[in-house]
């Protein structure tokens, strides 16, 4: 078992000699209690893949939808994916899962924990710990206004007078909001993200004590995978930004250490929707803190890239990605619940693109979503609309390109080094639920439909259908990849500068180098290998036709996975 005074610097850190000894003595106890940890499975693996969905993404009349989400991925896409990313099952108040009533519960709506522990004997189960904030309408929150012994400091009040314009915000909504307690007395609360989500005092050893229960008891329902929800807001200090404050990076440390002693190879990911350098701090040394690392810059980058046909700023970006070692790695995705943050183009795109990129959005039927800047004005912060829209070409008229333009989106992130996540409307080729934000005045429903299992079934069946056409291909490269070892998360790579209509890159494994190449345009694109001193023939793994020669013309948006 892993000695624990790391454990006792990091509460150190976070609380004071004092404080941080009965911290540590909470912890311990609370660490007993677990069952003896076994040999730590591998990290990392050439299989592994995510598929990211909401509980009732999918849903059949008198069915569970945990129960057919299920189903699902087991008729489907086994060989394909490693783990699923069930979204918040929990009971919850608003942001559709995200403001929790009770941490420990599954929403009855979808099902039980046995349909939650049923996934996790098929794939890794990725489980969301959101410890930012609780709902509103939680029992803990009724508690606290109570003012119940445990919970008396689970919110963190402010004085409304406090001076709060350095705090950087995620969201153009107030971050105070009044309550009363039980006995009258008004209080203004931290809420970041709205008013329904209380955001968590973490300078509370209760709330510590009760969160790593949290985290505790996803690990016993079987969670291979953490993540952190918006965990860089965790901790508050007046008079900073509070965002990646120290304290929250302690925080992540803490984290980690408590799995490595009681469930090692359970992995920490990190949700931090902000520019590149901030985002790979959540890496610690590479050993510490996080495992894995939404690589946020990827998606509205990519975007750019296909909008313009043109490979450069891809290339120039991916070059500099590393993880600090063998023990962290990227999390490579295009789309998720969210809408597709730009805040992470910082530095790396002048303003002109990005006008272009919100321009194509709009035009594309997808909304802007703005935040408040220090200075109070309202700035893009995310992009709404399905990745598949996001890349439709402009004009009224068919877009001959768009499922090619698509294949190529997430070909990419199939070989960046890293893990791959996808996106279940991705995968099926959604279009924009524009009913969806009619109904619900929220522009992020937009890309969260809920469907019909029969009709999703007859149109996979079809294929000629739009779905057919995105999943099966898309399928048919996530089989391919899982099965090379030049794949796996933490082989070694060379990004290639070959021609600005193209992004390649090199994967190399003991026995194997597969040369990935993608146009990123509506032309043929040539290309030579020549300078590689690749030997040729060599075998495109994706349709197993042989490649005769280092002179190459890719037809527009074609991939090939070359190997030797």
């Amino acid at each position: 078992m892993p000695s624990d005074n790391g454990m006792r610097a990091t509460l150190n850190a976070l609380y004071g000699q004092t404080k941080g000894a009965q911290a540590h003595a909470r912890v311990m106890a609370l660490l007993a209690s677990q069952p003896a940890a076994g040999p730590p499975p591998a990290l990392f693996s050439p299989r592994d893949a995510v598929l990211i969905a909401y509980g009732d993404s999918l849903k059949a009349p008198q069915r569970p939808p945990l129960q057919v989400l299920a189903d699902f991925a087991r008729r489907h896409l086994g060989g394909a994916f490693s783990a699923l990313h069930i979204l918040p099952f929990f009971p919850w108040s608003s942001d559709d899962g995200f403001a929790v009533k009770d941490f420990m519960a599954v929403d009855p709506a979808l099902g039980g924990w046995e349909d939650v522990r049923a996934i996790g004997r098929d794939f890794h189960l990725m489980v969301d710990l959101v410890l930012n904030h609780v709902s509103a309408q939680s029992d803990w929150f009724r508690f606290y206004l109570e003012g119940r012994p445990g919970f008396a400091d689970l919110a963190i009040e402010v004085d409304p007078a406090a001076d709060l314009s350095r705090v950087t915000r995620p969201r153009s909504l107030p971050l105070l909001t009044e309550f009363r307690k039980a006995d009258g007395t008004p209080v203004h609360l931290w809420t970041t993200f709205s008013a329904d989500q209380i955001d968590l005092n973490y300078r509370s050893l209760d709330v510590l004590e009760r969160m790593l229960a949290v985290l505790l008891f996803y690990v016993a329902q079987g969670a291979r995978l953490i993540r952190l929800d918006a965990v860089a807001y965790l901790w508050k200090e007046i008079g900073t930004t509070c965002i990646h404050l120290p304290q929250t990076h302690a925080m992540v440390r803490l984290l980690r250490q408590v799995l490595d002693r009681v469930a090692p190879g359970t992995l920490l990911i990190t949700e931090t929707n902000v520019p590149h350098a901030e985002n790979v701090r959540y890496f610690g040394d590479g050993r510490n803190a996080a495992h894995l690392v939404y690589n946020f810059t990827l998606p509205p980058l990519l975007l750019h890239t296909l909008m313009r046909g043109d490979a450069s700023e891809l290339t120039r970006w991916a070059r500099t990605l590393r993880s600090p070692s063998e023990h962290a790695a990227f999390f490579n995705f295009t789309a998720s619940h969210d809408g597709i943050g730009v805040r992470p183009l910082e530095g790396i795109l002048p303003p002109a693109a990005l006008e272009a990129l919100l321009g194509r959005v709009r035009a594309n039927g997808g909304r802007v979503s703005t935040r408040r800047s220090a200075d109070g004005r309202e700035v893009p912060y995310e992009l709404n609309i399905t990745y598949l829209d996001a890349l439709r070409a402009p004009g009224a008229g068919p877009d001959p390109h768009q499922v090619g333009r698509f294949l190529a989106s997430q070909a990419i992130p199939l070989v960046l080094p890293g893990v791959p996540g996808v996106y279940l409307h991705s995968l099926l080729g959604s279009h924009n639920w524009q009913a969806g934000v009619a109904q619900t005045g929220q522009a992020r429903s937009i890309n969260r439909e809920k469907l019909d299992l029969a009709r999703v079934q007859a149109e996979l069946a079809d294929p000629t259908s739009l779905r057919a056409r995105i999943f099966h291909p898309l399928r048919a490269m996530l089989r391919v990849r899982s099965r090379q070892p030049a794949f796996h998360p933490s082989a070694a790579f060379e990004i290639l500068a070959l021609s600005p209509a193209v992004f390649g890159l090199q994967r190399t494994a003991p026995g194997q180098t597969i040369c990935c190449l993608t146009n990123v345009t509506a032309d043929p694109a040539p290309v030579s290998l020549a300078p590689l001193g690749l030997t040729f023939p060599r075998r495109d793994l994706l349709s197993g036709r042989l490649v005769a020669a280092p002179q190459i013309l890719l037809e527009p948006y074609q991939t090939l996975w070359l190997d030797g």
